[in-house]
């Protein structure tokens, strides 16, 4: 063999030597994560243990404490992907900036607006009398924070967005049915908590698909593209605004005080027109030289699609905060009083435990299902992502209107699923996009040619059916799932308990 072709030893060495460096950073940085997780818990467990050094129950709540810790990074990692997911899948923000915004303003909802009062039988689940016995009470509620926790911890694995409020309801019926028998539990209100299974991603998708054939109809399908912008973008900016408005003003400001909904609807009406004035010259000027095609108008949604992210985490924050500390807070406060209360204030401590775990647990582990919501789900543009943005603040004041118990997870992501099926639709069947691509793009010799590819892309499918199967099955086993983990996780607490 030519020396040429003879490849030195010392090469070979080499290249062995820096495929081993190379397998070995990646196997520490699966470890970076989880390892910071593990830091945080630990000085959760450290700050409870100096917090409440010589009360009463002073064990019982530092281990709530890990708990809780743990619960809030699992929040962090699962749900606040729907709020941010959409705007980074259509490009109008990068990952990092997408993660940045989230946490701060995670953060801040929880801590500015978050609820300073829980039910500490989480939404009447469970009738109090039946868990009164303050040992009794603080097992089912470490049992549903760890089963709920459990849960969203595997929901995340299997790429699955999850609602952490139905995690942590069936946690908690799954441990009073344990304590206290069936009898225990609220059944309407289960029912109405089961009927927002159908009804949340439903809305979500109804409203983010009417929000779409809209804008297809009203300006991406017009001749002068650019002019139907500037007449509807503005209007659009202006239904956001307002929708958010009301939203943050009825979900988020609601913890401070009190307003009606409609305070809120007036609210979101007067923000509402001051945004339709502010945002009519400034799509005029954004829009000046674009070329007349697709591409151009996605410009006019990236900002909108920003602040929509930055305002849908702070309200998530604002209220799903208590979705991780409620129990806490209720086990804290039983122990350090030997009583059970219908309700109870969250310390301080307790709620910077939540918004700092959500915001951990999104900066470590959210970019899992970010990427899943934003763009394994459905190809997302900024339009499209405009849809399911404002259709989440939608459906919410509409659910609230009609008081229909309703998920932020299941909204979002239902109106992800309602884009994509109503694209399949409308690439099918819409007779204005028809005649809109023959008069556009069969002018040429190779209509013939065109024209199978229009067919083909008329019978593509644009939602992925083996995610949309595993989504609908998590949603539907996610409370019988928790309760079941909580009953037995309830059983195992308090044997160690008797035994101890």
């Amino acid at each position: 063999m030519p020396d040429t072709l003879r490849k030195p030893t010392l090469d070979k060495d080499l290249n062995k030597f820096t495929r081993i460096g190379e397998a070995t950073g990646s196997l520490n940085q699966f470890y970076v994560a989880p390892g910071l997780a593990l830091v945080f818990v630990a000085l959760c467990a450290v700050f409870a243990a100096v917090a409440v050094t010589g009360q009463p129950g002073a064990v019982i709540i530092v281990a709530a404490a890990i708990i809780g810790a743990y619960m809030a990074l699992n929040i962090g990692a699962n749900d606040v992907a729907n709020n941010v997911g959409p705007a980074v899948g259509a490009r109008a923000m990068t990952l990092v900036t997408a993660l940045i915004i989230a946490a701060v303003f995670e953060s801040a909802g929880a801590l500015i607006a978050g609820g300073d009062v829980v039910s500490t039988i989480s939404k009447g689940i469970i009738d109090p009398a039946a868990v009164s016995d303050p040992a009794v009470f603080t097992s089912a509620m470490m049992a549903a924070l760890v089963s709920s926790a459990m849960w969203i911890h595997l929901a995340t694995w299997l790429k699955a967005p999850v609602s952490t409020t139905h995690s942590i309801v069936g946690g908690v019926m799954g441990a009073g049915i344990a304590a206290a028998g069936v009898d225990a539990v609220n059944w309407p209100t289960m029912g109405g908590i089961a009927a927002s299974w159908v009804i949340s991603p439903f809305l979500g998708g109804i409203i983010a698909a009417g929000v779409l054939y809209f804008i297809k109809t009203a300006i991406i399908y017009q001749d002068d593209k650019i002019a139907a912008a500037r007449r509807w973008v503005p209007v659009l900016i202006a239904v956001m605004s307002g929708t958010f408005a009301a939203y943050l003003a009825l979900k988020g400001l609601n913890h401070v005080m009190s307003i009606s909904l409609g305070l809120a609807v007036v609210i979101g009406i007067v923000i509402g027109a001051g945004s339709w004035l502010v945002a009519r010259p400034l799509v005029r000027r954004q829009s000046e030289g674009l070329e007349n095609r697709n591409q151009s108008l996605r410009k006019l949604f990236g900002l909108p699609l920003v602040f929509s992210a930055a305002l849908l985490s702070f309200a998530h924050g604002a209220n799903d905060v208590a979705n991780a500390v409620g129990p806490l807070a209720a086990i804290v406060h039983t122990a350090e009083l030997g009583e059970v209360a219908t309700s109870v204030y969250i310390p301080l401590w307790v709620m910077a435990v939540g918004a700092l775990g959500i915001s951990i647990g999104l900066l470590l582990f959210g970019p899992r299902l970010i990427r899943m919501v934003g763009d394994q789900i459905t190809k997302l543009n900024p339009m499209r992502a405009f849809c399911v943005a404002l259709s989440a603040a939608i459906t919410v004041i509409v659910a609230s209107a009609f008081g229909l118990p309703v998920s932020s997870t299941h909204i979002a992501v239902g109106a992800v699923f309602g884009v994509g099926f109503f694209r399949e639709w409308y690439t099918g069947n819409s007779r204005r996009r028809a005649d809109y691509v023959t008069r556009h793009h069969f002018d040429k010799p190779d209509d013939d040619a065109k024209a199978r590819k229009g067919e083909d892309q008329r019978r593509r499918l644009l939602v992925r059916r083996s995610h949309f199967l595993t989504i609908i099955a998590a949603w539907i086993i996610t409370v019988p799932a928790a309760a079941l983990l909580s009953g037995v996780l309830f059983v195992i607490i308090r044997m160690m308990i008797v035994s101890g």
